[in-house]
């Protein structure tokens, strides 16, 4: 039996579940002497009782005698219906006599005066798979392609094109025939159809209509111009030949008024053609749909090809000359774009238009000080890295880029000043000739900026590579300028005492003038307004930080301090200005510590805080040697060892991002197209035929377990196999669309009617229809689908029962309950990497963290590291240092965080889903040696996401999969 999900379906109808079945005899009186609306809905009854399974041939003559000939729209609409899904044939397989009356009722209907009627007839005729039906009925047919109205003619065309793919013998001259009505016809969608038809029928005839009016192809409507661009693309890659002949008229469809006919032409051009002038009007093609497209989803779909087009070393110097066109896509408003648009520009620029591009980023950077918005933030730090990225690929722009970029450090948006100090400090190291430039500008901004972070950083780097005396001195300044007066203990006691003396403040105002008094002597008089000072008196920034208990900010300042005063030291011969400097470096670290222990600040002072800045007050009292080196030279080395680490992972990234693979051994096997899987399908095969296929989830990835690829890998049984009814579901996740194939089986020997398959769903699930009910014979099987939509990532849960009327019994409704269907969360998630400083400050904004303690059989650390990620998909963010050959792409390289062996390991891993939701998780296990080398790895994995769903159902997938299967062993 042919099941139903293979049968072609072309009208959905919604049956009520409440409705009571109606009568046999009931119907007929209703269809034989009722009126108008009567008939329609006991014929609306009589299709919901065929679909059902009933057949009911004593209605068959009633109808055609008393419904067939009224002429009602609706009844006509749902006539056609009912002539769809009636059973047209008698159990010995030949067609019953009844339908030579039907037959000549659709011939009338054919030469009706009322387009509609004429072209709904021709529709449903493109549904008949009966020859006998056809054959009476193909001269009205061809009469319908002269009919004045569109409507009626398209629709001839498209039943001509069904009957001559199905029964060739009924019109064998319709090639001929709609050749010669396309030469002749002048509507768009009436030529759209002949075109197509001409394609899959005949196209040598296409070739030769399309060659006749090469030129004028850019005057038709779109919907012709997309079925021409298709045609062009079929026929030259099936005979590369061809394409001198057509290649012109495709770079006319570049001009298309229709943003789907560019996009189309562009990328069958690009397949077409790999000349440099060809790939040049793609691109710029695509960049003015990118630029003029409203949807976002377009212009990230559109600037995916573009970056798919650069990924071919062959045409990337071409989009080298189109950076500046590309970065037109920054006036998009949305993040994604604007971040894929500058990966893409920074990929292709070189040194003849990094100035250019410079520009116009610094400009991109000036707007974001106007506009005020939740993902202006966000844009700027994306620009103040991609500008340091600029800088660290030609440095010559590097003097040009600082300056601007030197003016965030003050900005209230953290994240884009720690950007740029990232940048600066690594610029101060590498460029040497850039250093005066940075520091000069650095002392500039350094009383602007707000936040305690870049204060920390700026401090360090104002300490490291302050050389001269006077920056030494300006740093001074501006440090003393920071903390306000000193000691500030006793400047905030005196501003506690005198607080009211201070906020009334007497005001003088007005001109003053000389009187003289009774007795004859002068006296001046004033005018004075007293106000009440509202506004408090600004606390200098530094100090503000310390008074709100954050002393961390002051052993960065001891250790800044320590560094001046002993580069002051070794630069000054004058020991009173040494010893002077050194004083007052020592006075501030004291009066740090004592505000710290008085008790004035929200927090008091730590010891880790009190240690350091007492060593640092230990160092410039003894002036030691080895200590001056070690503060002085060391740490700049550490900068240097950490910058050169980078600098070699971003070139190991860059080495396998650009490793050739030989795609095809001289060796290898042909495939011929017809013989091979749909997966191992490659560049050859036909673009649209590919993306039809992708689209249908057909060639889904091959897996290395032959059970994995295949369908009974995800079959979930719902019902035993004693119950009266089994089932069981292929469950099939496409992204955000989960398609349940349910086989259901009667076991049993009666007739099962109205058997109705009840869904339910638990989380972000949602079942989109419901199953339409339906009626089973005694042991017969059939396929019922139902689609559940995916809103988030989470755990979601299928429940149900399948429900049932025996035939003759008159007991209530049988039950099945199903057995549960779980959603797996894992084909939502998708390896994804993101900085420490992202991991960090998402880790403190997610509320919902999941702890899940390690249970497992696994001995070793990195094992259970491999095997968390490969269950949940993550990306492990601790770099290790790996071979080549042993590289695992879950893994970033940098220096050696994981390697060697000590008994313990700490891991961040990071994800998104597939609707942009964070999930993170950071591992921390331990090996116990004493317990003897077959102990199992014990810790906890913390995950956290925005969500608690997300959360729980990530906690619970690593629970279910912590242990490793043991592996079956032969006997």
């Amino acid at each position: 039996m042919t099941s139903l999900a293979e049968q072609p379906c072309y009208t959905l109808i919604n049956v009520p579940m409440d409705a009571e079945p109606p009568s046999e005899m009931q119907l007929k009186q209703d269809l034989e002497k009722g009126d108008a609306r009567t008939k329609i809905e006991a014929l609306k009854k009589v299709i919901q009782l065929i679909l059902n399974g009933e057949k009911m041939p004593s209605l068959l003559m009633i109808i055609i005698r008393f419904v067939m000939p009224m002429q009602d729209h609706t009844i006509k609409k749902l006539l056609l219906v009912f002539w769809e899904v009636v059973p047209k044939y008698t159990p010995e397989g030949k067609l019953l006599q009844e339908f030579i009356l039907v037959c000549d009722a659709y011939r009338k209907d054919l030469q009706h005066p009322n387009e509609f009627i004429r072209g709904s007839t021709l529709r449903f005729l493109c549904k008949l798979k009966e020859p006998e039906l056809l054959e009476p009925l193909m001269p009205a047919i061809r009469q319908c392609l002269e009919h004045r109205h569109s409507y009626v003619r398209r629709n001839a065309v498209l039943a001509i094109y069904t009957i001559f793919r199905n029964y060739e013998f009924l019109i064998p001259d319709a090639p001929e025939l709609i050749h010669n009505f396309l030469e002749g016809e002048q509507d768009m969608s009436c030529k759209r159809n002949a075109f197509m038809m001409l394609i899959h029928a005949d196209q040598e005839r296409a070739l030769n209509y399309l060659s006749s009016c090469i030129d004028q192809v850019t005057s038709f409507g779109d919907i012709l111009q997309l079925v021409i661009v298709e045609l062009i693309y079929k026929v030259c890659h099936a005979n590369p030949g061809e394409r001198a002949r057509f290649i012109r008229c495709i770079y006319n469809l570049l001009n298309s008024s229709s943003p789907a006919v560019r996009y189309e032409a562009a990328g069958t051009l690009v397949t077409l053609s790999s000349a440099p002038t060809a790939i040049k009007a793609a691109a710029t093609c695509y960049i003015e749909l990118i630029v003029k497209e409203s949807d976002n989803n377009v212009k990230l779909i559109v600037l995916d090809r573009l970056i798919a087009l650069r990924e071919v070393p062959a045409h990337e110097k071409v989009l080298q000359e189109l950076v500046m066109d590309i970065l037109r896509v920054l006036s998009s408003p949305d993040q994604e774009v604007r971040k894929k648009t500058l990966n893409l520009a920074l990929d292709l620029v070189t040194s003849r238009n990094i100035e250019e591009m410079v520009l116009v980023l610094k400009k991109e950077v000036v707007k974001t000080n106007n506009v005020e918005h939740e993902d202006t933030g966000k844009y700027r730090q994306l620009l103040v890295r991609t500008l340091h990225q600029c800088s660290v690929k030609f440095p010559d722009v590097a003097g040009t880029i600082i300056p601007v970029l030197m003016e965030f450090l003050g900005d209230t948006n953290e994240l884009a000043a720690a950007d740029v100090l990232v940048f600066v400090r690594e610029a101060v190291q590498r460029f040497n000739q850039l250093r005066p430039l940075v520091m000069s500008k650095l002392l500039d901004v350094f009383s602007t900026i707000k936040a305690m972070k870049i204060h920390r950083a700026a401090l360090w780097i104002l300490g490291e590579y302050c050389t001269t005396s006077d920056d030494i001195q300006s740093v001074m300044t501006l440090i003393r300028q920071s903390l306000g007066e000193i000691p500030i203990v006793d400047d905030e006691m005196k501003k506690a005492a005198g607080e009211v003396k201070e906020d009334e403040m007497q005001v003088g105002s007005g001109a003053v003038q000389r009187l003289v008094t009774a007795d004859g002597t002068y006296a001046t008089q004033s005018a004075f307004s007293t106000r009440t000072s509202a506004k408090k008196e600004e606390v200098p920034p530094l100090r503000k930080d310390m008074m709100e208990g954050d002393f961390f900010i002051g052993a960065a300042l001891a250790t800044t301090l320590t560094k001046l005063a002993l580069k002051y030291i070794n630069i000054t011969q004058d020991k009173k200005r040494q010893n002077a400097f050194v004083a007052e470096a020592m006075l501030i670290m004291a009066t740090i510590i004592h505000l710290g222990k008085s008790g004035l600040p929200a927090k008091p002072i730590t010891d880790d805080d009190v240690d350091r800045i007492a060593v640092c007050l230990r160092v410039l009292a003894e002036k030691s040697e080895l200590m001056g080196e070690i503060f002085n030279t060391a740490c700049r080395g550490s900068l240097s060892l950490m910058l050169a680490a980078k600098i070699e992972e971003e070139k190991q990234m860059q080495e396998l991002a650009e490793r050739k693979v030989v795609k095809v051994h001289a060796d290898d096997p042909i495939s011929f197209v017809q013989l091979i899987n749909r997966s191992d399908q490659g560049a050859g095969e036909n673009m649209f035929e590919l993306t039809l296929s992708q689209a249908l989830g057909v060639n889904a990835k091959k897996d290395s377990d032959p059970l994995g690829s295949s369908k009974l890998n995800k079959v979930s049984q719902l019902t035993g196999f004693s119950d009266p009814v089994y089932a069981e579901a292929y469950v099939n996740v496409n992204q955000y669309d989960i398609v349940l194939d349910v086989l259901i089986v009667n076991q049993t020997a009666d007739c099962l009617q109205n058997l109705t398959l009840e869904l339910a769903t638990l989380g972000d699930l949602k079942l989109v229809e419901k199953p339409q009910p339906l009626t089973l014979a005694p042991h017969d099987y059939c396929n019922i689908k139902a689609n559940v939509k995916v809103t988030s990532t989470e755990n979601g849960i299928i429940f149900g029962n399948i429900v049932y009327d025996v035939t003759g019994a008159t007991s209530d409704r049988n039950v099945v309950v199903l057995n549960d269907i779980h959603i797996d969360i894992m084909d939502y998630i998708v390896p994804a990497s993101c900085t420490d400083t992202e991991f960090r400050q998402m880790w403190a904004e997610f509320e919902w963290e999941n702890k899940v303690t390690v249970n497992t059989n696994i001995l070793d650390l990195k094992e259970y590291l491999e095997h968390v990620m490969s269950c949940t998909n993550m990306k492990c963010l601790t770099p290790e240092k790996v071979d080549d050959s042993d590289f695992n792409p879950h893994l970033l390289i940098r220096s050696q965080a994981l390697s060697g062996d000590c008994g313990f390991m700490a891991a961040n891993m990071y994800a998104r889903s597939i609707f942009g939701e964070d999930v993170l998780a950071n591992l921390s296990i331990e090996k116990p040696l004493h317990l003897g080398k077959d102990a199992s790895v014990q810790g906890h994995v913390r995950i956290r996401a925005k969500s608690q769903g997300m959360a729980l159902s990530m906690g619970d997938k690593i629970n279910l999969s912590q242990k490793k299967a043991a592996k079956i062993m032969a006997g």
